[in-house]
């Protein structure tokens, strides 16, 4: 699988030896996927479980989790997993499956949940940590809605912390090794509507109609203009169109033409561009054409920015517990987007990646969560608490 090998810290060590249970509740949790909102007994076995370590374990939310362990005054550091998972066929054959029709956790939700559970259980049991270490469990992730949720009900307010840190498995990157990013780690995402309106007629006359097919074709053509002519070429954006409807019959022509598209970029100034340029871009061509062209802007959320000092604590933490070969250097950014944005804008931290090792990508129905991760990320969380918390050598 391609592991990282160095001599195992004490910390590395204590999580090795109970981590045979934690592959078998991370497969638990995949046999037993839920959508976002919905993840009512996935928090109930989290609570369950916690509640047992010695956490103080509330609700925030229908189904966000927070989890208290303190010992006395100090730091308070956060530590964040997503919990939920995505309305995708499993297509793994694996015996643990999901069991429920058209979900699945097919973006390794579920491993981070164990990750940070194996975590919690070996600080719980040591007692090594001084201050206060705070576990999120949040909802909702795959529809970029859980964490703003979790922090408009008051998440920084009611359970502070002085810094926050959240993971995500990566397939294609070595099983076990970590990826760390200073800066812009992860992508913006918004999101475009937009509806082609003209007027609908019969194929043989099209003369007498006004044509949305036409129209759009055009602007989605030169939509390729947005990122090639206005964004900085040192700058990243990505413009997708993922979705086009229209008509019905050949010899047709429609009233309208739907068309979805997602815009990605790193720089706050580019994500404004974006959002500008489209939709004048659809409107002029559009009328070009005779048509109209009516955009909506969906935001979504801003860039995940890692804030320098968390990441290389972190990167020194990983170095130390699992030694150098357990982290990439010169590790680039993802152009996928991941909501844990929404924490960065409130407190410093930073969010990392872990190798998945080779197969099939996130979000596929043949995607699978590689287990011999999880006792060298849970011994990454629990090592990052104690130097964090208490300066503790990992």
């Amino acid at each position: 699988m391609n592991i990282a090998v160095s001599p195992p810290s004490a910390t590395a060590a204590a999580i090795a030896g109970s981590i045979a249970d934690f592959v078998a509740l991370r497969r638990e949790f995949h046999a037993r996927p839920e959508l976002a909102f919905a993840e009512r007994a996935t928090t109930a076995r989290i609570t369950e479980l916690l509640r047992r370590w010695g956490y103080r374990v509330e609700q925030l939310t229908k189904t966000g989790v927070i989890a208290t362990l303190e010992n006395g005054p100090g730091p308070v550091l956060g530590l964040r997993a997503d919990i939920d998972a995505l309305p995708i066929d499993e297509a793994t054959g694996l015996p643990f499956a999901s069991t429920v029709p058209g979900v699945m956790h097919a973006c390794g939700h579920d491993g981070h949940t164990v990750i940070l559970l194996a975590a919690a259980h070996h600080l719980a049991r040591s007692r090594k940590v001084r201050g206060t270490l705070r576990l999120i469990f949040q909802p909702a992730e795959e529809i970029g809605a859980g964490a703003k949720t979790l922090i408009d009900a008051g998440l920084f307010d009611r359970y502070p912390v002085d810094a926050i840190f959240g993971l995500h498995n990566w397939p294609g990157v070595p099983a076990g090794r970590f990826g760390f990013v200073e800066g812009p780690a992860m992508a913006a995402i918004d999101r475009i509507e937009a509806r082609f309106v003209g007027r609908g007629g019969h194929g043989a006359e099209p003369h007498l109609a006004v044509d949305p097919v036409v129209a759009a074709s055009h602007a989605i053509t030169a939509l390729q203009s947005v990122v090639s002519r206005n964004v900085n070429p040192l700058d990243m954006a990505v413009v997708t169109v993922g979705s086009i409807h229209g008509g019905q019959a050949s010899n047709v022509i429609p009233d309208q033409v739907d068309l979805t598209l997602s815009l990605r970029s790193y720089a706050a100034e580019t994500r404004a561009l974006l959002t500008r340029k489209v939709p004048a871009l659809f409107q002029s061509v559009a009328a070009g054409f005779g048509a109209q062209a009516r955009v909506t802007v969906i935001e979504g959320f801003p860039s995940v920015v890692n804030t320098a000092r968390e990441t290389r604590l972190v990167r020194d933490v990983a170095i130390a517990a699992l030694g150098a070969d357990a982290v990439i250097a010169d590790f680039a950014p993802r152009t996928a987007s991941e909501d844990f944005a929404h924490y960065l804008h409130h407190r410093p931290g930073s969010f990392f990646f872990v190798g998945n090792g080779d197969g099939a990508p996130l979000h596929s129905p043949e995607y699978r969560f590689n287990d011999d991760i999880i006792a060298p990320a849970a011994t990454l969380w629990a090592a990052l608490a104690e130097r964090f918390l208490n300066g503790i050598p990992a």
